[in-house]
């Protein structure tokens, strides 16, 4: 472990974010990280409340003399995503993060950081904390479970907040200030399969597809990077209807909200095509590792001997899958008209797993435009009731309607102009912000969005820049000097 964080400036932000890293906080499991936030709240005297769905808030009187000002809530969410290089021995249940400084950058050692969204909770804790900035009647809103399904959004009563204005410390581009995101949906496609005994000569090989950059499959969903499902799928494709492979399991990627870094296939070839499908295996993954090369250099597609397997998947259910993986939209399917460089609707193919007789295939989708959602919903839902596949969307949530008339972006617009002699660019993210629950349930909130740079969110690559988080850290502290008057 790295303690040199300890000495990055703003000291009060990088000494919240260290002990952050101490904690475990995955998605699902943050009962630690709750109970500290909470602990934290109580010991510095402030009301500190855990609501039903596992949200903590925390509420701080207003400075002296700036008790006529609008209140102010500072929303971050607790948990982070767990994704590891294949070769990390890391624990995300219990283990801390290991930080490495690397010239303007913090990044972890394998894993994934928990920049996001931990540098806006270590924000939130240093304003809450100090006893010499000047701000308004404050609340800070730790929301848990972000990053699956934002239960702890969803699960926020009315009435429970009192303030006028949210700033949302989820962003990851410093000096742009975000006023819309993407709403989404979750889609599961499932196919029951007997398993098939294999008789005659068989010969069992382990593909992989390894070493994707992976990324977050919101914001990183335009960059053409390779989605380690859609990559095996074409193998497989090919495997099959050429050379009689048949699929005994299959096992990849882990999150919905993270492009699939990695694929693991135990198959069965018929003995005597075993060298016919290597040669073939070659060409193809040969082909697929060139079409990649300029943003997946580290791509590496295996097909290795391995014991034959047992039995494997209906023949007939195995064809269907392949068809429809392969018909499957993947990636950014619109840009926005409204705002330029935004993607506005994109899927991803997030995790396909077999297992007690279930082909199981989990994907994102993602849109601006709520109708726009619907429609791609129906579309991959065409598609798989014609492979004869369950199909069912769920986790639906809403986005966030930019308001570029919002009192509070022109206010931080001057603000940051005048305090940095630049202009922040306005922008919308193609990612499932809070903002769009909270504002469904509190929808008179003044909402906006931002933060230091981060870059890989989601994957091993995670890092945030070390001189982004000073600047995101001062314009916080000069927004919350003026707040405007009740």
């Amino acid at each position: 472990m790295n303690n040199n964080i300890l000495q990055l400036s703003p000291r009060e932000v990088w000494s919240n974010f260290h002990l952050l890293t101490q904690i475990p906080r995955v998605s699902g499991n943050e009962e630690q990280i709750r109970g500290f936030i909470s602990a934290f709240g109580k010991k510095l005297g402030l009301e500190s409340i855990v609501d039903d769905a596992g949200n903590v808030i925390i509420r701080k009187p207003a400075a002296p003399g700036m008790e006529d000002r609008k209140g102010v809530i500072l929303q971050s969410h607790l948990d982070m995503v767990p994704q590891k290089n294949l070769d990390k021995l890391h624990d995300f249940v219990t283990d801390p993060i290991d930080t490495i400084l690397d010239g303007d950058w913090v990044r972890a050692d394998g894993t994934t950081l928990g920049a996001d969204n931990g540098l806006g909770v270590a924000a939130a804790m240093a304003v809450l904390e100090s006893r010499e900035l000047l701000h308004g009647p404050l609340e800070a809103l730790f929301t848990s479970n972000e990053e699956c399904g934002m239960t702890g959004a969803f699960g926020l009563k009315p009435g429970l907040l009192k303030g006028e204005i949210l700033l949302n410390m989820d962003s990851e581009d410093e000096g742009e200030l975000f006023i819309g995101c993407a709403g989404g949906s979750n889609g599961t496609m499932s196919f029951s399969y007997r398993e098939q005994p294999l008789q005659g000569e068989w010969k069992g090989f382990m593909i992989k597809v390894i070493g994707l950059k992976g990324g977050h499959s919101g914001v990183d969903i335009h960059l053409g990077r390779g989605n380690a499902n859609k990559i095996m799928n074409r193998l497989l494709y090919y495997g099959h209807f050429h050379h009689g492979l048949l699929l005994a399991s299959i096992n990849g990627g882990s999150l919905r909200n993270a492009i699939p870094r990695e694929s693991f296939v135990h198959a069965a070839l018929p003995g005597s095509m075993v060298q016919e499908f290597l040669d073939s295996f070659t060409l193809i993954a040969g082909t697929i590792k060139d079409e990649l090369s300029a943003v997946e250099p580290t791509l590496k597609i295996e097909a290795l001997p391995a014991p034959v397997p047992e039995s494997v998947i209906e023949e007939s259910i195995f064809s269907q899958f392949l068809n429809a993986l392969y018909a499957c939209p993947d990636g950014a399917m619109r840009m926005s008209n409204d705002m330029a460089g935004l993607v506005e609707t994109s899927n991803n193919i997030a995790i396909v797993h077999s297992g007690n007789g279930i082909i199981t295939i989990k994907m994102l989708l993602r849109s601006s435009v709520d109708s726009s959602k619907v429609d791609l919903e129906i579309m991959i839902k065409s598609l798989f009731d014609l492979a004869g596949a369950d199909s069912v969307f769920d986790g639906r949530y809403p986005g966030w309607k930019p308001d570029h008339a919002s009192p509070i972006l022109k206010i931080m617009q001057e603000i940051y102009h005048k305090k940095f002699a630049e202009i922040p660019e306005i922008r919308a993210v193609h990612a499932g912000l809070e903002c769009g629950i909270i504002g469904s349930t509190y929808p008179e909130l003044k909402m906006i969005s931002f933060g230091p740079t981060i870059r890989f969110p989601h994957s091993p690559d995670e890092k945030v820049n070390i001189p982004s988080v000073q600047k995101f850290w001062d314009f916080l502290v000069e927004t919350l000097k003026n707040i405007p008057l009740k």
